[in-house]
């Protein structure tokens, strides 16, 4: 092997068989601390957004027939973006060696004397299996498993695995990549002996919302596939444990699995909507329709939050505003103190919940409608407002309620504009591709600016698709596209708009 040349460093990252949650620890970070992501077709796009900022992304997914990139176009990438000193990490879906070419990948990397670490990743040979009620060894069934691969080297005369062994192993058998081909590889078991009434199962996007299981037999699976169009990727299960899946079929069994859910948040704020809602079984699609930037003045901002001690109250009516402004408190400031005594109001559970990840107690809020008009009344109970100063973080275009209602009231308020919310138009192109062609069941709303932004990327409503609203406002901004509200949350916030959609699908 030659000498290392430059800093730069490939980690070969195993990123699961789908499941976001399936990723391990070491990928997270590999990932974080990445410059180019280079990503393929079975790797969830989802993961990368726990990529830094900036970081550059590489798709170089293959399918069969169908190559973005040749493996040997992908090699020559990741050695060329190594030795240029960058920190590349190669995204490869379930494990990056069993069967997924990255020992191939390791070697062009050992050859070319840059640094590489492989990272294994959980596997969907035994991952897939798992989620659909399969366990690949059972104590009553099978204590051996093997695993082979049912698309072999393309350019090899012949094949090199040995069916008669197969078919004569004892335990499970599992191959990967092989639906195509179901009819040779299961002809070939019950030439060489297997029983044609062995239990089999398919399981296609294993671990994923849109995981869909096909259970037969050796004899009979072939036809199946054809009657039912079953397609790849999806993982093959040969063997008496299938017959387990009957009593611990519990990720198919969630109020929501089979519904394919939108989720227009900014990319950041995603991930407690779509985990929450994963959890009930929906399969995902996280379309951020916003993000979220810095106000046009800083500076005048800056000076509101460096005099915050100064006002009687401080009013968040986002988690976004909290988020700006501690991020500016905390430039200006050492001390947590240097708030004052200023009491803290705040819109919603999601707006306190951040205000009290920072060790300060909120003083107010709605006892349940939690928008504009439920924050101006719960001052309105709460103390004579004449003459009190407000400091209002805000976004920079926003509905005028709290300023014109408490000023109405008597109060002295000011409003510091901590951030802008801007139309997104890069970081979703995988989701409005898979939106397109798959179609979705439910495309949920949390605030009047995702409803503007999604209705602005001029995407074609799937047929029958509902809309689903965290509440009045968003629901206004709605009706106000042209938009049917189908739903809409009686508690406006992240919990309450998932027990409404859990209600909702309930109720069909």
């Amino acid at each position: 092997m030659s000498t290392p040349v430059k800093k730069g460093i490939c980690y070969l990252v195993g990123a699961g068989p789908g499941d976001p949650g399936l990723l391990t620890l070491k990928g997270k970070e590999c990932i974080e601390a990445a410059d180019v992501l280079v990503y393929d077709y079975l790797c969830n796009p989802e993961l990368l957004r726990h990529g830094k900022p900036g970081a550059e992304r590489v798709y170089v997914g293959k399918k069969a027939n169908a190559h973005t990139l040749t493996q040997d176009q992908i090699n020559d990438l990741i050695v060329k973006l190594t030795r240029e000193g960058k920190t590349v990490t190669r995204l490869k879906g379930g494990d990056p060696v069993l069967f997924g070419r990255g020992a191939e990948e390791a070697a062009e990397l050992a050859a070319a004397g840059v640094r590489f670490e492989i990272v294994p990743g959980i596997t969907s040979a035994i991952a897939a299996p798992a989620y659909a009620g399969i366990p690949v060894t059972h104590r009553d069934h099978a204590s051996q498993l093997t695993i082979f691969t049912g698309h072999e080297d393309p350019t090899k005369a012949e094949t090199s695995l040995d069916y008669a062994k197969l078919a004569a192993a004892d335990g499970t058998k599992v191959f990967l990549m092989g639906v195509e081909r179901m009819e040779e590889i299961t002809g070939e078991f019950l030439k060489h002996g297997a029983s044609p009434a062995t239990p089999m199962a398919l399981v296609r996007w294993g671990t994923h919302g849109r995981q869909r299981t096909l259970v037969a037999t050796l004899g009979t699976m072939a036809a199946r596939v054809k009657e039912t169009g079953f397609k790849a990727p999806a993982v093959a299960v040969l063997g008496d444990v299938v017959t387990e899946r009957e009593k611990l079929n519990w990720f198919e069994n969630r109020p929501l699995f089979g519904k394919r859910i939108v989720v227009t948040r900014t990319r950041q704020q995603a991930g407690a909507l779509s985990r929450k809602l994963r959890e009930l079984g929906a399969d995902v699609i996280e379309l951020p329709t916003i993000r979220i930037e810095e106000p046009r003045n800083r500076m005048a901002f800056g000076e509101l939050v460096q005099d915050c001690h100064t006002y009687d109250w401080i009013v968040f009516t986002s988690p976004n505003g909290v988020d700006a402004f501690f991020a500016m408190f905390d430039k200006l400031y050492n001390d947590a103190r240097s708030i004052g005594g200023a009491r803290i109001a705040c819109i919603g559970p999601g707006t306190a919940e951040k205000v009290r990840a920072r060790h300060l107690a909120v003083d107010l809020m709605p006892e349940k409608d939690f928008v504009a008009e439920g924050l101006v009344k719960a001052f309105k109970d709460h103390q004579n407002m004449e003459h009190v100063t407000v400091l209002w973080v805000k976004a920079e275009e926003t509905r005028e309620v709290i300023a014109n209602e408490l000023t109405a009231l008597g109060a002295i308020v000011d409003e510091a504009v901590a951030y802008r919310t801007v139309q997104e138009r890069d970081d979703n192109l995988e989701a409005l591709a898979r939106l397109k062609e798959e179609g979705a069941d439910m495309i949920t709303f949390t605030s009047a600016s995702t409803v503007d932004s999604f209705m602005d990327l001029g995407v074609p409503l799937p047929e029958g698709v509902k809309i689903a609203s965290i509440g009045p406002v968003t629901s206004s901004a709605a009706r106000r596209r042209g938009l049917k509200v189908d739903m809409e949350a009686k508690t406006h916030s992240i919990p309450g708009l998932v027990e409404a959609v859990e209600k909702y699908w309930a109720g069909k």
